[in-house]
């Protein structure tokens, strides 16, 4: 199952033959030395769709499974970056939040920037995924390795119930935004269970309304409110859905900026941000990061990563048109 989309960088190669690609991967993994450009060449330049064509060609025609060759022959961020890329969506989703719950410590940044930017289908097809591949509910890790609100949080995302229906019923509109004000900023307290019935499940054409009217309201974005009344991973979450409702294109150019800037990289968001969304949505991340930054994404990678692993990106990235 391919991710969906028509604004992503990478495309179907026009003029595909697994089998000439299956030749050119194992010359370049052959005898001493790896040609690493040609591993780019061909995999930054097919589909998710056709990467899996690539994996069951090679397993007929030579007998082994692709993975383990680029995995023994292949390092570092620059190998993060090709076997997720070999991998399907939910897969994909299902692996990092594996690796989120399962590693040293607990990546919330990373539970919370999956479950708050998928679609129900999505959530539905990795749910899947974890199950098939780990053999285990994402659910109860999930709840084994997080507590309180912020766990209530991820399970009703998890749910995959947000609401799709287009219409908006204004007087509940008005009622969520009000109830959200009487539960946070009119009161002493916080009763963050009534954010979590409302961001969690209503449809997107509707919260945007929500949000208009709680700032008639309140006098203040929901944002601020958020920032205001509550902390830590629980905070993190409702910004992280707020943000996505309004636009996941610039949620997830936050996401890359924050994983760049300043001193060290946070290569797991980058290399996850960049495989996940080169297919889906990927010009217009690229669009908002540069209205957003003054600078284009391109250049923040050239700049930020060096080497096999830079050069991969670069070419997930797309240049500058």
């Amino acid at each position: 199952m391919a991710a969906k989309g028509n604004r992503g960088t990478v495309t179907a190669a026009a003029r595909f033959h697994p089998d000439e690609d299956v030749e050119k991967l194992r010359a370049a993994m052959k005898g001493a030395g790896t040609d690493e450009a040609s591993i780019i060449e061909i995999l930054a330049h097919r589909t998710i769709h056709q990467r899996q064509e690539i994996k069951d060609h090679f397993k007929r025609s030579i007998g082994k499974d692709i993975m383990d060759d680029l995995k023994s022959e292949l390092s570092g961020n620059f190998r993060k970056v090709v076997v997720g890329l070999m991998m399907t969506a939910p897969a994909y989703d299902a692996y990092e939040l594996r690796n989120a719950i399962k590693g040293a410590g607990t990546d919330e940044a990373c539970l919370t920037e999956i479950l708050a930017s998928r679609s129900n289908e999505e959530i539905k097809a990795f749910t899947e995924a974890y199950k098939k591949e780990y053999g285990e509910s994402l659910e109860d890790d999930i709840c084994g390795d997080t507590s309180g609100m912020f766990q209530r949080v991820l399970v009703s995302l998890l749910t995959a119930g947000r609401d799709k229906s287009d219409g908006v019923d204004e007087a509940q509109a008005v009622k969520d935004a009000k109830d959200m004000f009487e539960a946070g900023e009119a009161c002493w307290g916080t009763d963050e269970a009534k954010f979590l019935s409302v961001l969690c499940v209503r449809s997107r054409k509707h919260l945007l309304r929500v949000f208009e009217e709680y700032k008639k309201i309140s006098g203040r974005e929901i944002e601020e409110s958020i920032k205001r009344e509550m902390s830590g991973n629980l905070e993190d979450v409702f910004l992280a859905i707020v943000s996505c409702i309004r636009s996941r294109p610039t949620f997830f150019a936050e996401r890359l900026y924050k994983s760049m800037k300043g001193m060290g990289t946070n290569d797991d968001t980058l290399i996850r941000i960049m495989v996940s969304r080169a297919e889906i949505d990927m010009e217009d991340i690229k669009k908002q990061f540069f209205k957003k930054y003054g600078k284009t994404l391109y250049s923040f990678i050239k700049s930020d990563v060096s080497g096999d692993y830079r050069n991969i990106l670069l070419e997930l990235c797309g240049a500058e048109k």
